[in-house]
């Protein structure tokens, strides 16, 4: 007996310095004091076996023994079999920053480190700009008209986007821009996410464009010319990298500038002649000066010795010779002005360059460090605002939708969805509003900006199929009524651009993160190339004290054992403990992951599309987390908060259970399964009870609603588009009294006391008033609000041939 107790000790204490990674010398200690406490207690055979261990752990766990003979083997192991990085690699890895993505590595996160940054909200002057002219701007648009009427933002619009400086959001205030924050930049987008075209007008010229790389990289000349000129629309932007070869892939590009002497303004000069096939370019339609990335060669050596420089970034006006530009594809759902650039021999000067010659061949590092913070803002604002419209429209219409006497909101069918829509757009809203503010904070975070671009436009996706289930023929039918379906059908452009969704879930996420963010794989690399030992034994066996660490916390924590201590309210501990219990398994699978494949996990891309799916979904949660605490909550906000992270933990848990499935060295299966899920799965999808309260909450006149509203345009219009979310804000907010009096003519219609053939709800209303059922102002209500409800059901038709492209072709079928 007394020997079990021992046993019990050792583990206990081994365990305690493992989840504290204390160390070898901790570890040694606690074996030999034990072992010296079993030997007292009679205990021979246990204190034999702890110091073997003791001895076992001196000689490869203290520096002053492993150095002589473990060390040196080891690295000449891993020179072995880590993975080659390439120098594009490279370049992804070195761009950005590491917060808490780093963090969440590590399998010990401290959220002083994520909270210490609060979200302080928008300046006096950007919230006047969201308020008025983003309203405004909003409500000039009509989506049937834009995508199938003008296939173009109207006229009145762009000028109105020109002069409030629309498309200078990030440009400086000493070059005319606004100088926006990124949060204010998301907000923006996010309020202006109504209208697809609308939104990525704005947007692209803010993200990924010219404005951006000067601002960064520019020479002093050519910010002095562009950026101004920029801010106030009076050169409007474009930025061509894809092409018919290069997409995701876009280092790949085949598109070649020339070093050559050429002729400019009458001049021989040394310039660059390009020969370039561009598509998918955003406003290039339209666009007066092109940003163009191509690989840059000097085979005749008129710079110097160096013949490839690699990509390399230009700005050419629309107007150089031989660069065609004007013609547009037509991107599905919503044909916001995209297309081809083509140039046959064009011939510009180096100083198109952008940043000049110092920045030739420098253009892949450029194009990675600003997409880093493009994708954290523009595709997921513009996910986060749609999702909210969806809140607002979904949430209205199926409170005012009867069927079987009853709204069908209160059917567990529709509340399911209503549900996800809700919990889709908080995630959101938290994940794009404080990422947007650790960019504030001076991050450029590569890693998030991948799993936010990922999983909010999927979202989106989601969410906008979730809506058009729940409006069924109401959303189906196209037309100038019509507020969800050209948004629906144009989802699928978010999902493809800025890294398409497939590569980015399965190559970028946990691919770019598990070196750069990992605590230690860079270092071990680092040493590697530098043929560093001492730098290596540093970091390898920093790297194994982290594994034991890991798999000590997985396990103490999934069985509920040394539960850490973390920051938050009783509401929402045992989530960030949830967090912190899961990012140690992640951290556990991530270093078996690349043990036992090595090089190979770069070709196992499932596996690490579901390790970049724990890491995601950890992240998000960890918004969520932040925004509840540093928010003050509504009344209804903690069901929405719950329903969110038991969503979020359940992803992850899923994640981790697929992981082990398909990891193909099954003994280290078996053991990480052993540790991480000792006692099974126990993170279940969000319960049918708060589903049913979420539905409620965004389909009635609640202050939930109201906060997950309040980031759009939810206001009454004064121009000729209406807003249907305030339509259907003012049905919500007379629905109580409404839903009493249906109720009340119901009745009374089913006791025979109105007649049977009034069937429709007008009828009823005209006859309980006859019949003195309803009083004259209970039947005047009845009728305007049943008038309101009905236009808001109303689709629309059009005539016979409005389709027909070539009216010539239309056939009468009905000719007599």
């Amino acid at each position: 007996m007394m020997t079990f107790v021992l046993l019990v000790i050792a583990i206990a204490g081994l365990l305690m310095v493992m989840t504290r990674e204390a160390g070898a010398k901790a570890a040694i200690g606690v074996m030999v004091g034990v072992g010296v406490a079993s030997l007292l207690f009679g205990s021979g055979t246990l204190a034999l076996v702890l110091f073997i261990a003791a001895a076992v752990t001196a000689a490869a766990g203290l520096p002053g023994f492993r150095q002589g003979w473990l060390t040196p083997r080891v690295f000449t192991m891993f020179k072995k079999v880590a993975p080659k990085v390439s120098d594009t690699e490279k370049v992804a890895l070195e761009a950005g920053t590491v917060g808490w993505d780093g963090e969440l590595f590590t399998g010990r996160p401290d959220w002083h480190n994520l909270l210490i940054n609060r979200n302080t909200g928008l300046t006096d002057e950007e919230q006047s700009f969201l308020d008025n002219q983003c309203t405004q701007a909003i409500a000039m648009c009509n989506a049937w008209d834009i995508a199938v009427e003008r296939a173009d933002l109207p006229a009145e619009l762009w000028e109105f986007i020109k002069t409030e400086k629309f498309l200078g959001m990030i440009i400086p205030k000493a070059y005319g821009g606004l100088e926006f924050s990124a949060r204010a930049q998301s907000a923006v987008l996010q309020k202006l996410a109504a209208n697809e075209s609308l939104m990525v007008s704005v947007g692209v010229p803010n993200s990924l464009g010219p404005g951006e790389l000067l601002l960064k990289y520019g020479t002093e000349e050519q910010k002095n010319h562009y950026l101004p000129r920029l801010a106030d629309g009076r050169e409007i932007p474009c930025f061509g990298l894809t092409g018919p070869r290069a997409g995701s892939d876009a280092t790949s590009l085949p598109d070649t500038g020339i070093v050559c002497k050429g002729e400019f303004d009458g001049k021989e000069v040394i310039g660059l002649k390009l020969n370039f096939d561009k598509r998918w370019i955003t406003l290039a339609p339209i666009a007066t000066v092109v940003g163009l990335a191509f690989r840059m060669f000097d085979p005749d050596g008129l710079l110097g010795e160096q013949k490839d420089y690699g990509i390399t970034c230009a700005l050419i006006p629309r107007d150089t010779r031989g660069m065609e530009i004007g013609r547009r594809h037509c991107p599905i759902g919503s044909p916001f002005l995209n297309g081809p650039i083509r140039g046959k021999d064009v011939f510009i000067p180096l100083d198109y360059i952008i940043g000049g010659l110092d920045m030739a061949g420098q253009g892949w590092r450029m194009l990675v460090e600003c997409l880093s913070v493009g994708r954290c803002i523009t595709l997921p604002s513009g996910a986060a605002g749609a999702a909210a419209y969806a809140v607002g429209t979904a949430g209205g219409f199926t409170r005012i939708r009867r069927q079987f006497n009853t709204p069908v909101a209160e059917m567990e069918g529709v509340q399911e969805p209503l549900a996800r829509i809700a919990a889709s757009t908080y995630i959101a809203q938290a994940a794009v509003n404080h990422t947007a503010n650790m960019i504030d904070k001076g991050e450029k975070p590569a890693v998030p900006s991948a799993i936010l671009k990922y999983h909010l436009t999927e979202f989106q996706r989601s969410v906008l199929t979730d809506a058009m289930d729940v409006h069924g023929g109401k959303t189906v039918t196209l037309g100038p009524r019509n507020y969800l379906g050209i948004g629906y059908s144009g989802a699928a452009v978010s999902i493809t651009v800025e890294g398409a969704n497939i590569m980015t879930r399965s190559l970028m996420i946990f691919g770019q993160g598990a070196i750069r963010c990992h605590p230690y794989v860079l270092q071990e690399l680092a040493a590697k190339d530098n043929d560093d030992i001492e730098a290596f034994d540093e970091a390898f066996f920093g790297h194994a004290g982290l594994i034991f660490g890991n798999a000590a916390r997985a396990l103490t924590q999934a069985l509920g054992l040394g539960r850490p201590e973390v920051p938050f309210d009783s509401e929402s501990r045992k989530f960030a403990q949830a967090v912190a219990r899961f990012s140690a398994a992640f951290g556990l699978c991530a270093d078996a992951a690349m043990t036992t494949l090595g090089s190979e996990l770069k070709m196992r891309e499932l596996i690490s599309a579901r390790l970049g799916d724990m890491l995601s979904n950890l992240y998000l949660a960890s918004m969520v987390l932040k925004h509840w605490h540093e928010t003050r909550p509504v009344e209804g906000e903690r069901e929405l908060m719950q329903y969110s992270l038991c969503l979020l933990l359940n992803r992850t848990e899923t994640a981790l259970h697929e992981f082990l499935q398909n990891q193909p060295n099954r003994p280290v299966a078996l053991t990480l399964r052993a540790v991480t899920l000792p006692l099974g799965r126990r993170w279940n999808k969000p319960a049918d009870g708060l589903a049913r309260t979420l539905a409620r909450t965004i389909s009635t006149a609640t202050p939930v609603r109201d906060k997950l509203l309040a980031g759009i345009w939810h206001t009454d219009s004064d121009g000729p588009v209406e807003n249907p979310v305030a339509r259907y804000n003012a049905l919500l907010k007379d629905y109580d009294k409404a839903e009493q009096l249906y109720r009340k003519v119901t009745k009374a219609y089913a006791r025979g006391e109105l007649p049977l053939t009034a069937l429709h709800p007008e009828e009823r209303f005209e006859a309980a008033l006859a019949a003195g059922v309803f009083s004259k102002e209970e039947a005047e209500f009845m009728a305007e609000y049943e008038a309101g409800v009905l236009d808001m059901l109303t689709v629309d038709d059009f005539p016979f041939d409005e389709f027909a492209r070539n009216k010539d072709t239309v056939i009468d079928h009905n000719p007599a």
